[in-house]
């Protein structure tokens, strides 16, 4: 159960996140659409924030921070515009977030290998196969 609730937090949250991505107007320009979004999210996280309770004094919470809460600001900024540049360009929202999750399954096999010494076997490979041929099926016209 511990990890079904995330899983599925993860999949309605990204099914929600796509289509309003996909819906963001074309007139409106990406970067101020993600300034009025971090916005938000930022009040919906100070509003959480106050209701679950820091297990220790703020200041001693910030010391736990370190850089990678920065360096995800950039992932999330780099992540959010493209899929919003991508539906502005015409990807169709059925296969944009297929095909950027299988190519993202596969850098992140690589990057489990190298760097987290993750075991790749024969089930990884064929992984990684069936994961290519689904993006050459999905890009054929």
């Amino acid at each position: 159960m511990k990890y079904f609730f995330p899983i599925l937090l993860i999949i309605l949250s990204n099914t929600f996140y796509n289509i309003t991505a996909k819906a963001t107007p074309s007139a409106a320009n990406p970067l101020l659409s993600l300034f009025f979004t971090y916005i938000t999210a930022a009040g919906i996280t100070v509003i959480a924030l106050l209701f679950t309770g820091l297990s220790k004094p703020v200041l001693a919470s910030v010391g736990d921070l370190n850089w990678t809460s920065f360096a995800l600001a950039f992932a999330i900024i780099g992540l959010e515009l493209g899929y919003i540049l991508a539906y502005r360009y015409g990807m169709p929202i059925s296969i944009g977030s297929l095909i950027a999750n299988i190519g993202l399954a596969v850098v992140l096999v690589i990057v489990g290998v190298l760097f987290y010494r993750e075991q790749f076997g024969v089930n990884q490979a064929v992984g990684i196969i069936l994961c290519l041929a689904g993006l050459f099926f999905l890009n054929r016209p």
